[in-house]
């Protein structure tokens, strides 16, 4: 029943981005980004409500702290799931409006107030400070990131037991990107929040299993069309970026600064929580096509920490991303999460 009704709204999304032919790439994108930071507030708001009532119940002798943990526990799930189905229908948003983008049926900014080549002309109301030409010294971007996905075994990435093709990796975000120096371009320090998706697959027929405090790999007695272990995540990046667009002066003989029109490095760390762990097999089983979904926390950590770096050219960088803490907790085979792939932030 959710797959019809994604499916549903997804072709809702593209008739009324067919219809709305007005309006920028990126106006839009920042209204998508907008709905997804205030999904996560309103969850997060309504998961404290909760909390707070859980919490006097416990005071008042209501109910035993077992209990109290265990409701806290649950409600923190169930919001968990609810902005992972939410932010789901924003993604698909954002991929109809990538292609009409890429199809070149809207345009990137806004031009109806044209100034100089490249630049955009900010009007003002009489008797109010003027900014100086060119971008405000925080701006915002909208951050797209997809690639392989895969596990550091004791030091190693050589004779995974995940399949790398196979393996994906996938974040939305929203960034700030703040210019360090009023009369210099080159630092910026770049914050946000992001939505992960981390992927693997096994290889050999095999998937995860939980064995009391232990997680381990096994060997299927059927064969698996597709087995899948997925980590949902919601991160707060930090980085401090290296930009290298030129300072450009105009007519008056200002400085007119730009972000995102060079290369660009980044480093920097993130951290978060793993929000959901679920597992998704799919096998064959006296000819019916079964597709079985195993939600269980599988001893994985629920506080994420790590290091990313990003490197490109205007827009588009190579990103990497490694966790610092280990996939599972307690289990004897020490794995870290790395991820490679593409990153587009839009400016």
């Amino acid at each position: 029943m959710q797959k019809i009704i994604f499916y549903v709204v997804v072709f809702l999304c593209l008739v009324v981005t067919k219809i709305q032919a007005q309006g920028s790439f990126e106006s839009r994108a920042k209204f998508i980004a907008a709905n997804i930071e205030k999904i996560t507030r309103e969850e997060k708001a309504i998961l404290k409500t909760k909390v707070d009532s859980i919490n006097v119940q416990l005071e008042q002798n209501k109910i035993t702290r077992e209990e109290a943990d265990k409701q806290k526990l649950d409600a923190a799930s169930y919001h968990a799931k609810r902005i992972e189905e939410r932010v789901a229908l924003e993604e698909a948003n954002l991929n109809l409006l990538i292609k009409e983008q890429v199809d070149g049926k809207i345009s990137e900014r806004d031009t109806t107030k044209a100034g100089e080549e490249g630049y955009f002309v900010l009007k003002y109301k009489k008797g109010k400070k003027k900014f100086k030409p060119g971008e405000r010294r925080t701006t915002t971007q909208l951050v797209l990131a997809g690639g392989v996905n895969n596990v550091v075994t004791d030091g190693a990435l050589a004779n995974s037991k995940f399949r790398y093709w196979g393996s994906h990796f996938y974040e939305v975000g929203l960034t700030l990107n703040t210019r360090l120096s009023k009369t210099n371009n080159l630092l910026h320090a770049k914050y946000g929040f992001s939505v992960v998706y981390n992927n693997l697959r096994p290889m050999d027929n095999q998937y995860f299993v939980k064995n009391y405090d232990q997680t381990e790999l096994t060997s299927s007695s059927v064969w698996l069309k597709d087995s899948r272990f997925r980590n949902v995540q919601l991160i707060f990046p930090a980085h401090l970026e290296f930009d290298f667009t030129p300072v450009k002066t105009n007519d008056k003989g200002e400085k007119v600064f730009r972000t995102h029109q060079s290369a660009r490095i980044g480093i920097g760390g993130y951290i978060g929580a793993n929000l959901n762990t679920r597992q998704f097999l799919e096998y064959d089983r006296d000819g019916y096509d079964i597709e079985e979904t195993q939600i269980s926390g599988f001893n994985t950590n629920r506080f994420i920490y790590g290091l990313s770096f990003y490197a490109g050219y205007r827009s588009t960088t190579l990103y990497l991303k490694y966790d610092l803490n280990p996939l599972f907790k307690d289990n004897a085979t020490n794995q870290h999460n790395i991820s490679l792939g593409l990153r587009f932030d839009f400016n």
